[in-house]
């Protein structure tokens, strides 16, 4: 009479539906993958003149549209189909009725409308037949009718259900981070991406696939629209910079959908696999993992360990043009030897970089990569602004390590020298301290290395504090059982290295302790994103950083993380600009250390030498105009205004030969004009570039606005939008459809008489435009050279700029 089923009730619901005359469904939210499990068999039990309600909520908007869309495709007139309007009050009920002359069964539990709850999900239902309890069982047909028809519900037809569509995506916009305490098999990733319970995808009974739907966040939107123009624009290859907490990993495999074969690349194995899951959510396609001994690689989708994929051997099992899509995660490591060997391998239709962190000051610049293309950016300020991440408050505090008595090794300070300075009670102490006073409930402290964070732990401890250190060498504990303990606060700080940095999320964190110096921008940004999601259900408001200042080598400069794009601020302000909802606090001995170290800073030429000499270095060779702009740390902008320009730059630091030597002295104006050229528009670079592709025995020949009219109007169209954007002001609209003679005129009245200048460099007489000065013949394949790098140069950062103001 009574039966509990744990795992797959759908077997039963089979049998119950199909030889029932009545069936009443009463589910607290309904999922397009749980009806096309039962869809068939209601469909014929509707066939069949059975009587079938279905009743579901609105509590928030768990109910996906598409899943009423499908019900209605039932169109029966025996099918009624209502729901529950909560008005944000809890509506958790889970029941199924079935009636058939004097047999039938209530079913009651935990399963809900999902392809989980209804397969392979782990659930508790009990059955039980009508003989064994009329009374119940008519009390449960009653009370199910009487909640039916109550004035909450709302009748589901193809007019209230575009209603509800309405209200859900506007609860969505609105809510973008919302996170809530449903069950596991409730949530399972289907309402929002962010969501965290493991789950699987795709539910395989009867032969049949369940899939679920994930539905974009605004930025993801914003970036899946600037992709897609980027494509359209014919560009191979783009870089979004989207900060922790917006859903990089989801928007990848948005994007990916319109692409076969997928290559997935990370330096982590988290990282991999969590992107496999993502991806399989989304697109329902199974993919396969390579890394370490694992190398699943007969699937479409492939996620790859970039060590494991960057072996000669493993690489060359690949087609160069196998995959479509090529995504790198994390794109700031791009510069590593390992990603340029795969990299350069492939010849994917579109490669995409995904980063958190824009700064381009470790030097690993992955705009070199994309040759500059950033399709999409937004940082963890813009996101704090527009509500989408929770905002902060920053406490700099002194360490009075003195750093300059630290060797310095490039990238990080000396290790050995660090932790003897670091491993010593008193400065441990300081640092408790200064957490005590600003803390607030679930922490993590980031530290230089595994000893300083087993020191820190065990320091901790012995005040009275539950902490532990977690590292990558952290034995007999499991990292999700010590994430929980934090959740639970049965933990109040984990001390760790660099584990959190990456593909670890953990939003109820609410305090940052950063007990190292600042090596990295990149790292630190990645750290401060840890604490930044929103976490509603632990009444998180705002995520305290408690900071450690010292003499170290970015101290002076890494505030500029926090500062508000658009802002203009004094060179001398020590404080950044944030966003109102935000604060910054420094002591008055940090604040005195930073104007100390400003003045101290290098002079602005030698840091450009160096930082030229970083990216000559990592290419082995002379780099270009445009490749210092891209893989330099330093603003290319100051090569202009330091030297007067590039070329000028190289001749001051002996990087020119002696040939090369000679054609700067000789045409040293020429030069300075092109890079001294304003660039309201590209107009002027156009022309030139035009000029340049006749070739070194060409390109200083007259020519006509005629000639140069087909090239320049095909320019501006044939990239579209973005190279557009020039070509798009009322007065040249009408010349979007090619008129020889109106584009003519364009060239005669804009770029050709705007080169002009009292140096009489160039010339427009008669119709004709020409270079205006003699070139040796033994000189003009070299100045041919170096007009075109500085051209490159101009046209490629214009359009960058522009790309981005448009975004």
């Amino acid at each position: 009479m009574l039966s509990l089923h744990t795992k797959n009730l759908y077997k039963q619901l089979k049998k119950d539906i199909r030889n029932s005359s009545t069936i009443y469904i009463l589910s607290s939210f309904l999922m397009k993958s749980g009806l096309r499990i039962i869809f068939n068999d209601l469909k014929f039990a509707a066939e069949q003149g059975a009587d079938i309600k279905v009743l579901t909520g609105d509590y928030l908007y768990i109910t996906q549209p598409e899943a009423l869309k499908r019900l209605l495709e039932l169109d029966h007139e025996n099918v009624e189909i209502r729901l529950w309007q909560s008005g944000g009050i809890s509506f958790h009920p889970k029941s199924f009725i079935f009636k058939h002359k004097e047999d039938g069964a209530l079913i009651v539990g935990s399963s809900n409308m999902s392809g989980s709850a209804l397969s392979h999900g782990i659930e508790w239902n009990l059955r039980m037949k009508r003989k064994a309890s009329k009374e119940t069982f008519e009390s449960a047909v009653n009370q199910f009718v009487y909640l039916f028809y109550a004035e909450e519900t709302l009748l589901i037809n193809d007019e209230t259900v575009k209603l509800y569509q309405e209200r859900y995506d506007k609860f969505y916009a609105k809510h973008v981070n919302l996170t809530e305490t449903w069950t596991k098999q409730e949530e399972i990733r289907l309402t929002l991406p962010e969501m965290e319970a493991e789950q699987d995808v795709v539910i395989k009974e009867d032969k049949l696939e369940y899939q679920v739907d994930i539905k974009p966040r605004q930025a993801q939107i914003e970036a899946l629209e600037s992709l897609q123009s980027t494509m359209d624009e014919d560009y191979s290859k783009a870089m979004v910079v989207m900060a922790t907490g917006l859903g990089k990993t989801y928007l990848a495999a948005m994007f990916a959908e319109q692409f076969k074969r997928i290559l997935f690349i990370a330096h982590r194995q988290e990282i991999i696999k969590q992107a496999k899951d993502s991806f399989e959510l989304v697109l329902q396609r199974e993919g396969g993992l390579l890394y370490g001994l694992e190398k699943n690689v007969k699937h479409d989708m492939i996620f790859a360990s970039i060590f494991t994929l960057s072996i000669q051997e493993q690489l060359y099992e690949f087609e160069p043009d196998y995959f479509d899509l090529i995504v790198v995660d994390e794109f700031h490591h791009a510069a590593a030897k390992s990603y340029e060997r795969v990299i350069d391998y492939f010849e994917p239709k579109f490669m995409l970089g995904l980063t958190a962190t824009p700064e381009r000051t470790d030097g690993q610049d992955v705009f070199a990569i994309c040759d500059g293309n950033v399709a999409y950016e937004i940082t963890f300020i813009e996101a704090i602004q527009r509500g989408w991440l929770a905002p902060f408050t920053y406490y700099g505090v002194k360490d009075d390590i003195d750093y300059s008595q630290i060797k310095w090794l490039g990238t990080r300070y000396d290790k050995e020298e660090l932790l003897t300075e670091q491993l010593n009670e008193q400065r441990a102490d300081h640092i408790y301290q200064k957490w005590q006073k600003y803390k607030k409930t679930r922490s993590l402290g980031f530290c230089s290395s595994i000893e300083q964070a087993n020191f820190l732990a065990e320091y901790f401890e012995e005040q009275g504090v539950e902490a532990i250190s977690l590292t990558s060498e952290s034995k007999n504990i499991e990292r999700e059982q010590v994430i929980e303990q934090l959740n639970q606060q049965a933990i109040d700080i984990i001390f760790t290295v660099d584990l959190f940095n990456e593909g670890v999320d953990i939003p109820a964190v609410d305090t940052l302790l950063f007990a190292r110096p600042t090596e990295s921008m990149v790292v630190f940004t990645q750290q401060i994103g840890r604490g930044l999601r929103k976490s509603p259900k632990t009444g998180k408001e705002k995520c305290v950083i408690i900071d450690l200042i010292g003499n170290y080598r970015s101290a002076d400069t890494k505030l500029q993380v926090f500062h508000q794009p658009g802002v203009k601020q004094r060179k001398s302000d020590v404080l950044p600009i944030v966003p109102e909802t935000c604060d910054i606090y420094l002591e008055t001995e940090v604040i005195d250390l930073m104007k100390h170290l400003r003045k101290k800073r290098s002079p602005r030429k030698e840091r450009i030498h160096l930082d030229y000499l970083y990216v000559k270095e990592n290419l082995g060779r002379r780099p270009r105009y445009y490749e210092v702009h891209l893989r330099g740390k330093e603003n290319s902008k100051e090569y202009r205004q330091a030297f007067g320009g590039y070329f000028s730059f190289l001749n001051e630091y002996g990087e020119l030969n002696a040939s090369e030597q000679r054609v700067y002295e000789r045409y040293y104006r020429w030069l300075q004009k092109i890079e001294k050229e304003n660039m309201t528009k590209s107009y002027k670079m156009v022309v030139l570039q035009y000029l340049l592709e006749k070739g070194p025995e060409n390109w200083f020949e007259k020519v006509t606005p005629e000639e140069v009219a087909p090239y320049f109007h095909q320019y501006y169209m044939k990239k579209g939008y973005r190279k557009r954007i020039d070509f798009s002001n009322k007065s040249n609209q009408k010349l979007w459809e090619y008129d020889e003679k109106g584009v003519a005129n364009l060239i005669a009245r804009m770029p050709m008489t705007k080169w002009l200048d009292d140096d009489h460099l160039i010339t427009f007489d008669n119709n004709k435009f020409q270079i205006n000065f003699p070139i040796a013949e033994e000189d003009r394949e070299i100045l041919h050279q170096m007009t075109e790098q500085i051209c490159e140069f101009k046209l490629k950062t214009y359009f960058n700029r522009r790309g981005q103001k448009e975004l």
